[in-house]
């Protein structure tokens, strides 16, 4: 089993020096003018260049030796159950090996893989506030795992949306996973979870799991939830006029996952940026799924969204940060003064074509992770799972 973390709150200073390249997770400015992050008791205090940080009585010193630093990523759609062990492929440390690709933060879009998932009201009920404490209580492998996603049933009234919200519950596992498939009864529940604060996410194409169904465009704007979930399918997409269709008249998240339709998501993605609105774009894998479990799914997505479909990385990775922060409420995903410190440190994989770890990424390869931190501590070394970095960061106090 993986190592577990206490989500107590952090104590230290941590600084990271001689950062070769910033990325802030920010569309406005993706690509910041610093070579030295502090953090402070978890969050991040400063940045810009060495010379005018206090980067004194530091109880971590980072040398970064030139490689990049950036937010760590986002995954906004995963199906954990519990701890780091997933019944779908009945395999233990997948969120541990998550971590080892950069990522940092997961978003469930429902405990569905749960055996034997209560279906009736008063069960998904109690597995969601479950759910939602154990993964508050700890963390595997340092990971941020926002659970406690119910799918929703028939039979279910406004004040069941109450009362889980008044126990914590912030999400909605993904609509039409469970028997709640039509337009206008998603549309009461989707509306009531908004009222109480809780984020709704729409499974969106053909049937993902025995149990769900086809859902389209009519569905999805009818349902009007906060992410078009998948909309690139997990795994069968929609038509791409019906993607287009939603992209134009839908303002919400243009959720792309790793285990969908490529064609669908390098369309989508360029559809959204036509339009203008590159903000609303997130990434995440939709694993553990029946194709497995994916850690580099997406730092693999960024690479391909930004190689085939021709954008620029530093763009692409504020997808996998900054806008999924935006859009999920989080305090994470940003290099920005009381955020928190969670940081992946990647440089270009060995022996890539690319000169730089940008122009790899450009070229389609995998950047190597050598650092994950998680609050300001380091949580991961060398990654196992992606290819090697040219360079390695080190800490050397």
């Amino acid at each position: 089993m993986s190592l577990t973390v206490s989500t107590a709150p952090p104590k230290g200073k941590t600084v990271v020096r001689n950062i070769g390249l910033m990325l802030s997770g920010d569309l406005a400015q993706p690509i910041l003018d610093a070579d030295c992050i502090v953090a402070v008791d978890g969050r991040i205090d400063s940045f810009g260049a060495e010379a005018d940080l206090n980067t004194a009585g530091a109880d971590t010193v980072i040398d970064a030796k030139g490689t990049t630093l950036a937010p760590g990523l986002i995954d906004s759609h995963v199906h954990p159950v519990f701890g780091d062990w997933t019944p779908r492929q009945n395999q233990f440390n997948w969120i541990d090996s998550f971590l080892n690709g950069g990522v940092t933060t997961m978003i469930s879009a429902g405990e569905v893989h749960l055996p034997g998932r209560p279906k009736d009201i008063v069960g998904l009920k109690a597995l969601a506030v479950t759910a939602q404490r154990a993964f508050d209580a700890m963390r595997p492998a340092g990971m941020k795992v926002h659970a406690g996603a119910p799918v929703i049933e028939q039979g279910m009234e406004e004040e069941d949306f109450a009362e889980m919200a008044r126990n914590g519950v912030k999400l909605l596992g993904e609509v039409g996973l469970g028997g709640v498939k039509q337009g206008e009864e998603a549309k009461q529940m989707v509306a009531w979870a908004r009222k109480y604060g809780i984020q709704s996410t729409i499974h969106t194409g053909g049937p993902s799991i025995p149990g769900s169904g086809l859902i389209d465009k009519d569905v999805v704007l009818e349902a009007d939830a906060d992410v078009i979930g998948h909309i690139n399918g997990g795994h069968t997409a929609l038509p791409l006029d019906q993607i287009r269709c939603l992209c134009e008249q839908c303002s919400r998240a243009v959720e792309i996952v790793h285990n969908g339709n490529e064609l669908a998501a390098l369309y989508a993605m360029r559809t959204t940026m036509e339009l203008g609105q590159p903000e609303r774009i997130i990434l995440g894998t939709d694993s553990p799924a029946g194709s497995g479990v994916q850690p580099l799914g997406i730092l693999r997505l960024i690479a391909m969204l930004s190689s085939i479909g021709e954008v620029p990385p530093e763009i692409v990775f504020c997808f996998a940060t900054g806008n999924t922060a935006r859009m999920r409420d989080l305090d994470v995903g940003l290099i920005e003064e009381g955020r928190a410190a969670d940081f992946v440190i990647m440089d270009k994989a060995q022996h890539s074509a690319g000169g730089t770890i940008l122009e790899s990424v450009r070229m389609g390869d995998v950047p190597g992770v050598g650092m994950v931190i998680v609050d300001g501590a380091v949580r991961c070394g060398r990654s196992r799972n992606t290819p090697p970095a040219t360079t390695l960061p080190e800490v050397v106090g």
